[in-house]
């Protein structure tokens, strides 16, 4: 694991705390990038401000769900922003049946697997430009199904059906896609 970003581990820690000024930190930090995410997910500037303000009131409520054992706050925040945004495009499509609960929230916003790449905001916003470069690398067809899936927020079985082609097919796209991102962001570490 590298080394964790303790300035932003501190403030989460002070979160659980209940110290507001921790939280207003965190945002003054991180809300730039995860409204330009939010927006690139919904495409609305006035909802992407909503999503932005609930990602943080998520963070001031349940900071005790966040695993301080593995200490990648960067990726928490970013991937709870993705979950919250794209839950709430599928909502506004009607794509959502279930309503939206403690518990949902819980299961489906609040990010519990903790073994995607582990990196810190400095080193996202240095590895940007690869990132860039590496999926631009990527067939038209593996950038759709990673947009599909991704900014668009459709399941699989979504996906599938806009395509007219068999799951295992949209499953197979998509883990190939994402390999092959992997292994070009790899290749071109310095």
């Amino acid at each position: 694991m590298n080394k964790p970003n303790s300035s932003d581990y501190e403030l989460l820690q002070r979160v659980l705390k209940r110290d507001s000024k921790a939280l207003e930190a965190l945002y003054d930090k991180y809300s730039p990038l995860l409204f330009t995410l939010i927006k690139r997910i919904v495409k609305d500037d006035k909802l992407a401000e909503e999503v932005l303000a609930d990602v943080f009131v998520i963070i001031w409520q349940k900071t005790n769900l966040y695993n301080f054992d593995y200490r990648n706050v960067f990726g928490w925040i970013v991937l709870l922003t993705k979950n919250k945004a794209v839950d709430t495009l599928r909502r506004k499509n009607g794509n959502v049946k279930v309503d939206y609960s403690d518990e949902f929230e819980n299961t489906f916003i609040i990010p519990t697997i903790y073994d995607y790449n582990d990196f810190g905001f400095d080193e996202a916003v240095n590895k940007s430009e690869q990132l860039k470069s590496a999926v631009s690398k990527l067939t038209e067809a593996q950038r759709y199904v990673l947009q599909l899936a991704f900014f668009e927020g459709m399941t699989q079985s979504e996906i599938a059906a806009k395509l007219k082609i068999p799951l295992p097919t949209v499953k197979s796209k998509i883990k190939v896609a994402l390999n092959t991102l992997k292994e070009k962001m790899n290749s071109e570490e310095v």
